[in-house]
C-alpha cells in the first residue's frame, strides 16, 4: 500500500481532517467542520498528518494545557490503513512533540465501549484515572487516561 510520510499541520488541511474523522468515527463521535477547525488551528494546537500516495490515511491532534500536558484531541486511521503500527508510530511521535515542547506527560479520554482503543492506549503506557460520565453525550461516558512522561537523565 505504499510508504506513509508524516507531516505537521499546515493551514486548511482541517477540511481533510474533517472528512478522514467522519470516516472513522460514528455520528455520535464526530467533529463538526467548525469544531474540527477550532481545534486544529487553536493556539497550542499540535497536529501530525500521515499521508500515502497523496491521500490522508491518519492525523493525531494534540492541544497543549496549561498543566504542561498534551491533550489527545483525536486519533484518526483510516480503515485501510489500521493494525499496520500507525497509530502507534503517530502517538510516539506526538508524545516526542508534546516533551520537547516542555510537556510532562500526555491525556486523553476514550468512549467506555471501545475496547480496542483501551487495549491500544494502555500498551503505549497509559493509565486510567478516572471517569467522565457524558463525556461524548447523555450515557456516552468517557475513561480518563494520563500518562507521564519520565524525566530527563533518568
Amino acid at each position: 500500500m505504499g510508504e506513509v510520510t508524516l507531516r505537521e499541520y499546515r493551514p486548511g488541511d482541517w477540511e481533510r481532517m474533517y472528512a478522514l474523522d467522519v470516516q472513522c468515527f460514528a455520528p455520535e463521535f464526530q467533529f463538526s467542520r467548525r469544531v474540527m477547525r477550532g481545534f486544529a488551528e487553536a493556539p497550542g494546537a499540535l497536529s501530525l498528518l500521515a499521508e500515502a500516495a497523496g491521500g490522508l490515511v491518519g492525523f493525531c491532534m494534540v492541544q497543549m494545557e496549561e498543566q504542561l500536558l498534551g491533550y489527545v484531541v483525536t486519533l484518526d486511521v483510516a480503515a485501510a490503513w489500521r493494525r499496520r503500527g500507525l497509530a502507534r508510530r503517530l502517538m510516539a511521535e506526538m508524545e516526542a512533540k508534546v516533551g520537547a515542547a516542555g510537556g510532562v506527560g500526555m491525556a486523553l479520554h476514550v468512549f467506555t465501549g471501545n475496547e480496542g482503543a483501551m487495549r491500544f492506549y494502555e500498551s503505549m503506557g497509559y493509565g486510567r484515572v478516572g471517569r467522565a460520565e457524558g463525556f461524548y453525550g447523555k450515557g456516552l461516558d468517557a475513561l480518563v487516561y494520563r500518562k507521564r512522561f519520565q524525566p530527563q537523565g533518568s
